[in-house]
């Protein structure tokens, strides 16, 4: 029979322990997302009580309560993930998804997480900024034997701090991240009215390289990335952060892509309250509009949505808010191109002189694209092409939201006066 005691006592030799195939029936049922959008969070329906995180085009992996502990099941399988309308890509990840489910359990939780390996490689799971025995750490072939393809192991450990952290392979990293294998890993503090607030998002950033016309990343790219994501999705894929005037507001972010991402919000500032190294004291907190954040890390942000409007968030680096990015196109500013043209039409039917006055028209353009690939410039406002991609949302604050209700509200309606408008004299 497992028990934590065999298991914490022969971690240092074994590490997280197979499941015997006698009691692979006795396992939780794994559970699996409808669609790719953002499920809003259930109430907990047993354990511990606490306010559950909204996962930004994702969900919260289910779980059962077997005593003391509470079970959950992760499939590590490939997967199709729809990253916008007009392209999917075949990844691997946890329970039909990339990212997997993100696992919620509050301080002082006994936790049993079975890992099912459908890959066709062994794999091994490590929950990143978690304080757990040695031998649940997860690291292949260090802490534990690797997980062979058709077997499942069990991970017990009982969480001790409340904090953002995340879970993904130490076995072929490389690979097994590169092909979008991650998810989050939320603590919530025993007290739920501790560190209370009225909405709080999360997501990870992470980044593909695939080239048009195909669906799998290149997996040995390090910095030459093409489809810069949150959650695996990029704009205008990414869901919109629907909050109501007056909430307290969280945003929990996390880095698994090669390059620091600084992410900047709109229309307001707010305080760093926390890392994947646990919760900033209120007198250490910092006033930002922008926070960095390092490969590997996460960052959780709090602001008083107090201004309606929609308000753009996005990484900063502007080549990561642009999708199916070409790296070798010439600039092409300020040059006269007609007489190329000419001479390209008559080989090329069709064929368009591009750049000679800046890209902003490829947001407006309505282009034939390879299959399974998107505009590198896209979206459409209230105002016209949004001319955004990669890792671009919209936070949409707004008076009458209901507790609860995520939907997208629609665009902004802005009171008379408001907007920015041509100036035709005094």
């Amino acid at each position: 029979m497992i028990t934590r005691r065999n298991l914490i006592a022969g971690s240092a030799m074994l590490g997280a322990a197979a499941v015997a195939r006698s009691a692979l029936a006795a396992l939780p049922e794994p559970a699996y997302p409808v669609g790719p959008g953002t499920a809003p969070p259930p109430t907990p329906p047993s354990g511990r009580p606490f306010h559950p995180v909204v996962t930004l085009n994702g969900w919260s992996a289910p779980w059962r309560m077997n005593g003391a502990w509470k079970e959950f099941h992760l499939v590590a399988e490939p997967v199709t993930r729809e990253m916008a309308p007009g392209m999917t890509a075949n990844l691997w990840g946890y329970n039909g998804q990339s990212p997997g489910p993100t696992v919620e359990a509050v301080e002082g939780d006994q936790l049993r997480i079975f890992v099912t390996n459908k890959l066709p490689e062994h794999t091994a799971v490590h929950w990143h900024g978690l304080h757990l025995p040695c031998g649940m750490d997860g690291v292949g072939g260090l802490t534990q034997p690797q997980i062979p393809p058709g077997k499942t192991f069990v991970y017990e450990f009982t969480v001790s701090r409340a904090g953002t952290f995340m879970y993904h392979p130490h076995a072929d990293e490389m690979v097994q991240m590169a092909m979008g294998m991650m998810g989050l890993f939320i603590v919530h503090p025993r007290d739920p009215a501790q560190r209370r607030v009225d909405r709080d998002f999360a997501f990870l950033a992470n980044a593909f390289d695939i080239d048009p016309g195909t669906y799998t990343p290149r997996v040995a790219t390090m910095t030459e990335f093409n489809m810069w994501c949150w959650n695996s999705r990029v704009f205008p894929g990414i869901d919109h952060l629907a909050v109501r005037r007056g909430d307290r507001v969280r945003i929990r972010m996390g880095n698994l892509t090669m390059t620091n991402h600084p992410m900047h919000l709109h229309g307001y500032s707010f305080s760093v309250t926390g890392t994947d190294g646990g919760w900033v004291p209120a007198s250490a907190q910092w006033p930002e509009v922008t926070t960095d954040i390092p490969v590997g890390a996460m960052r959780a942000v709090e602001f008083d949505a107090d201004v309606p409007g929609d308000w753009a968030f996005h990484c900063h680096k502007a080549h990561h808010t642009m999708n199916a990015m070409g790296h070798t196109v010439p600039t092409m500013i300020g040059v006269d191109q007609a007489a190329a043209m000419k001479k390209a039409a008559t080989l090329i039917p069709g064929y368009m002189a591009m750049g000679a006055g800046g890209m902003a028209d490829m947001g407006a353009m309505q282009m034939p694209l390879p299959e399974n690939t998107l505009p590198m410039m896209t979206g459409t406002g209230p105002f016209g092409p949004l001319e955004m991609g990669g890792m671009f949302s919209v936070v949409k604050v707004r008076d009458g939201l209901a507790s609860g209700d995520y939907r997208d509200p629609g665009w902004y309606k802005h009171p008379p006066g408001t907007v920015a408008r041509e100036w035709t004299g005094s």
